[in-house]
């Protein structure tokens, strides 16, 4: 689900462009195509986005894919200003390019079949204008629940689900080589099924 404020910058036009991605290597199938296997590939994202985002907007652009959603995170100019001038500054910037946003982040959808979100980012200051909230279904024995029920119990987390949203993050935080490894070897196996021939 989608944060309150993707009433107003995230979800107009909700429901158009499904159907009219590209299909990206090969066909429809992106990192992690075998699971699934209709989305189209976003890993040209970073590219569109660098063409298609106005060069007056910022001074670097960091974009990140997953199933659900393309977060796009720009740097603005000026690194001098403090905490609150920062936050100033991004609000503007918020509100000054919201319409534009919206366009391009429809046309993105319509590419590449997840929502865009939207962040800026000046000096240490950093705000998200909106993201995703993808529910993920899982199964779990005792053991597994029994870790959960303990951070619930101690005042860790609310709920078994904000307690394995906090594990998730934490092996995030700490096992970060080896995701991006591991992420690496997903793209190669995508990259050679890609190569390989068509049935």
């Amino acid at each position: 689900m989608n944060t309150p404020d993707d009433n107003t910058e995230n979800t107009r036009g909700r429901g158009r462009g499904r159907g009219e991605g590209r299909g990206g290597r090969g066909g429809p199938r992106g990192r992690g195509g075998w699971q699934v296997a209709d989305l189209p590939s976003a890993d040209d994202a970073a590219d569109w986005f660098a063409g298609r985002l106005p060069s007056e907007w910022f001074t670097d652009v960091t974009v990140t894919t997953d199933r659900e959603e393309i977060l796009v995170i720009g740097t603005l100019a000026d690194e001098s200003a403090t905490p609150a001038e920062a936050e100033g500054r991004i609000s503007r910037f918020r509100s000054e390019t919201r319409e534009q946003r919206i366009e391009i982040a429809l046309e993105a959808e319509a590419r590449y079949q997840r929502k865009v979100s939207w962040g800026a980012r000046l000096g240490d200051t950093t705000a998200l204008f909106t993201h995703v909230s993808a529910p993920v279904m899982t199964r779990l024995r005792q053991p597994e629940r029994q870790v959960l029920d303990t951070l619930v119990d101690a005042g860790v987390a609310r709920s078994r689900s904000d307690a394995l949203a906090w594990s998730v993050r934490l092996v995030g935080e700490h096992a970060d080589e080896w995701l991006g490894q591991l992420r690496d070897a997903m793209a190669e196996v995508d990259k050679l099924r890609g190569e390989g021939p068509t049935l």
